[in-house]
């Protein structure tokens, strides 16, 4: 299934663009999709905090992905 996935901060930088699309197989949970995006985007790995937000909440790693959800990578941030 084909998955379309929001890059913020950092993250947009690391795929290249605000928003790419990436084929996964039927049933992938959000930790299995991580595991492919930092195949494909080697540098994810280096932002170990990055969250990944379905439908604008924060999503748990053994959520089911679909091809209906909004589905962004949020990046670590600071504040003062």
């Amino acid at each position: 299934m084909k998955l379309k996935i929001i890059g913020f901060g950092i993250a947009k930088d690391i795929l290249g663009a605000s928003t790419i699309t990436v084929d996964v197989p039927e049933n992938t949970t959000v930790a299995e999709l991580k595991t492919i995006l930092e195949q494909q985007y080697s540098r994810l790995k280096v932002l170990h905090s990055y969250m990944v937000a379905i439908d604008h909440r924060y999503a748990i790693d053994n959520e089911i992905l679909n091809t209906n959800n909004e589905i962004a990578l949020i990046p670590p941030v600071s504040g003062g």
